[in-house]
């Protein structure tokens, strides 16, 4: 849920940086400004990526300690059907293909209609980034698209926080699905470990909502001098143009297409999970519901702020697995499996969208 406001707060450094550039005075200094924003951007990225990467292989461990090598090996000789990872795969790919066709149409009535080539390697690139940096993706895919199609960053920016905001909303459909139609299981997943009672007694006490009024007041006071700062002048450019981006889809002159696509894309994403249950002899039983619960636990496990998923996402669909009757073991190899194959899939396609994004360019140039 909190995504959005995390593309947002990075735009609003680029957008930051892309100012003090332009205004700053002189060779010399714009050199030696560009070369500071750029050793503290590395420093950050590089502490970021050492530090969910170390949370994730943790979890990793923590999930695999028990687990024998050799029993994984010979599962990986015999137990797995690679027709239907292939197949699985192969739902993954042409989900990334619709979710470009559906963001070429929320971009044209902003600017222009960006090619389909640059659109999809974009957005390859930007699953490829997300694969070093949590949250990177959604920035780097706008970066580059910006850059070869000569759009607003910022508008493009707009539309991914659309498209994000979309995809919750498919998530939480999703979810309510599970909920009615799988309670029995997801209690049992819950058990007694969910208290809300000491939640409802904090929020029983005047603490936090005294806390709210005051910060809402002293807002309130100062409005005239916060209206009045550059910063807001700034923050209100930037917002007018992400407002714009993130209205997009209701510019979108073929409505029913835009709808489609999105469903699509989650029919999709449902349909990889469920052909990878056929590619293991303990999973091929499990019904379509079950799918879905593995889905949305998995797809909930991505929110954790950790590179591709690693760690959280194994824990989630280890965790829904077992409620269905598979042994631990099978679980823990079904999810390394599953979630190895498609984290390949985008670093394939990734490194191939790096290399290609400047050939397609030359050629239009």
């Amino acid at each position: 849920m909190i995504r959005p406001f995390i593309i947002f707060w990075l735009a609003e450094q680029h957008f930051v940086t892309l100012q003090a550039e332009k205004h700053c005075k002189g060779k010399h200094f714009c050199r030696q400004f560009k070369q500071k924003q750029t050793l503290k951007k590395r420093y950050a990225q590089g502490l970021q990526f050492l530090l969910f990467l170390l949370i994730g292989a943790l979890i990793l461990w923590w999930l695999y300690r028990d687990q024998d090598p050799a029993e994984l090996l010979r599962a990986l000789k015999e137990d797995v059907n690679y027709f239907w990872i292939v197949a699985a795969l192969m739902a993954g790919l042409f989900s990334h293909i619709v979710r470009t066709l559906r963001w070429q149409m929320m971009i044209a009535p902003l600017e222009k209609h960006p090619r389909f080539a640059n659109t999809f390697l974009a957005l390859m690139i930007g699953y490829l980034a997300n694969l070093a940096i949590p949250r990177m993706g959604e920035v780097s895919r706008c970066a580059v698209l910006s850059k070869h199609e000569n759009l607003s960053f910022t508008r493009l920016l707009g539309t991914v926080v659309a498209e994000r905001i979309l995809d919750i909303l498919s998530m939480l459909v999703s979810l309510l699905l599970v909920v009615i139609l799988q309670w029995g299981v997801l209690k049992g997943i819950a058990g007694n470990s969910f208290d809300f009672s000491r939640l409802y007694q904090s929020l029983a006490t005047p603490g936090p909502w005294v806390a709210l009024f005051l910060v809402g007041a002293a807002l309130w006071f100062f409005r005239k001098t916060i209206r009045a700062s550059r910063f807001f002048f700034k923050l209100k450019d930037l917002w007018m143009k992400f407002k714009e981006g993130f209205l997009s889809f209701r510019r979108v002159e073929n409505k029913a297409r835009f709808v489609f696509h999105t469903l699509l894309i989650f029919v999709l994403y449902f349909a990889m999970m469920y052909l990878n249950f056929f590619a293991f002899p303990y999973t091929a039983h499990l019904s379509p519901l079950a799918s879905l619960t593995v889905f949305v636990f998995g797809t909930l496990a991505m929110v954790a702020p950790v590179q591709g998923g690693i760690g959280p996402w194994h824990f989630m669909v280890i965790t829904a697995l077992l409620a269905y009757g598979i042994e631990a073991g099978q679980a823990g190899i079904f999810a390394l499996v599953v979630h190895g194959a498609l984290n390949l899939m985008i670093l394939v396609f990734g490194l191939l969208s790096l290399l290609v994004l400047p050939f397609v360019n030359k050629a239009k140039a």
